[in-house]
């Protein structure tokens, strides 16, 4: 039976830092729900170009999806994030809620969001997953992060992930890292390509976390949306500016930067820059008629300097393809996804010539 109005829902979140796989665990996930049972998913991407909701939802079309983009939920992003939620509950009514928060988001923001007044009547929170690549014990940029630290210390369930591409010493090193942590995680998995059990949603925990950083990533505060948990309704009034090109509506839904007037043309990309205190990125919508090469595509988005994160799906001149790039390690499938070609990159570095990447993609497209 869908969700209705006086039900809690169960939900969980997958979090984890760039890379860690969150995005094929709920894939992963979604295959293996239950055919009785209707889900809803919420992403939040610190980039405006949707990739993940794009890969999600073409994996299932029973699962609905919804994706905050432009910031993170837990702070720049916390105002939309409310209303925009609680629409999302609204209009979906779902048996189960999964949420895939900014890969720099902390977590402990998000928990106390879905904790408040404004939803604890309405959400059931039960397990947090943490999906980690074991490489993170030898790069000092996530041991140094209290945000990533925080996503462990907060996480009932540690997934070790990509346990096919790393070796059993530096797996090893990463659990006895993680079991350093106190209280004590419920369960530590190892996997590979976010091939997790779906009862992983369902263990019972019942172990109280607090967070080490709770002043890691403040929560932004925000008096320009009027949101009311007792409706599930945003406060009539005006929409409300988030990001260039995005807003929220009187209705209470994050309207996206692309919208039926603003449509790319062949040849022609959108391009959409965004940037936070650390870190910067871009995204570029390509119209469906353009046909990449996709041998030429793919070695341009592997030499690109500086990068923290890379997803896209494109369509080649061998089908349509997604690919997945952290650091120097990129990867690349099939995908069923249709729509039109997009691309969005996260750089450590401010100094990047957007034009010149953006004619550098121009010319893998077929004449």
């Amino acid at each position: 039976m869908p969700w209705k109005i006086g039900e809690r829902i169960p939900t969980n979140l997958i979090v984890g830092f760039l890379g860690s796989g969150k995005t094929p665990a709920i894939r992963n996930l979604i295959e293996q729900r239950p055919v009785s049972e209707h889900w809803s998913i919420f992403v939040n991407e610190f980039g405006t170009v949707s990739i993940d909701q794009a890969l999600i939802e073409s994996s299932r079309n029973e699962v609905a999806v919804e994706e905050l983009g432009g910031g993170c939920a837990c702070c720049t992003m916390s105002f939309a994030f409310k209303p925009l939620l609680a629409q999302f509950i609204r209009r979906t009514k779902p048996d189960r809620l999964i949420l895939e928060p900014s890969g720099i988001s902390h977590p402990a923001n998000v928990v106390d969001i879905l904790r408040s007044d404004d939803f604890s009547g309405v959400i059931d929170l039960q397990n947090i997953i943490c999906m980690i690549d074991p490489k993170v014990v030898d790069d000092p940029r996530w041991q140094n992060s209290e945000v990533f630290h925080d996503q462990v210390q907060l996480a009932d369930i540690v997934v070790l992930n990509w346990s096919d591409l790393r070796c059993q010493e530096q797996i090893d090193r990463c659990r006895e890292w993680v079991a350093g942590f106190n209280p004590p995680k419920q369960l530590v998995v190892e996997t590979k390509f976010g091939e997790i059990d779906f009862e992983l949603l369902n263990i019972e925990c019942r172990t109280t976390r607090f967070p080490l950083f709770s002043e890691a990533h403040p929560n932004a505060t925000s008096s320009e949306i009027g949101f009311t948990g007792e409706n599930f309704e945003p406060k009539s009034g005006a929409s409300t500016k988030v990001n260039a090109g995005q807003e929220i509506s009187e209705h209470g839904r994050l309207n996206s930067v692309v919208s039926l007037d603003q449509q790319p043309k062949p040849g022609c990309p959108l391009r959409f820059p965004n940037q936070g205190s650390d870190l910067c990125g871009c995204g570029w919508i390509f119209h469906v008629d353009d046909v990449f090469r996709k041998d030429s595509l793919f070695d341009l988005l592997e030499v690109i300097r500086d990068v923290v994160r890379l997803k896209g799906v494109f369509r080649c001149d061998t089908g349509w393809w997604a690919i997945n790039r952290t650091k120097h390690e990129t990867g690349f499938l099939k995908t069923t996804y249709r729509r039109d070609s997009r691309l969005e990159i996260i750089f450590e570095s401010h100094l990047l010539n957007w034009d010149y990447l953006e004619e550098s993609l121009i010319q893998c497209i077929k004449n």
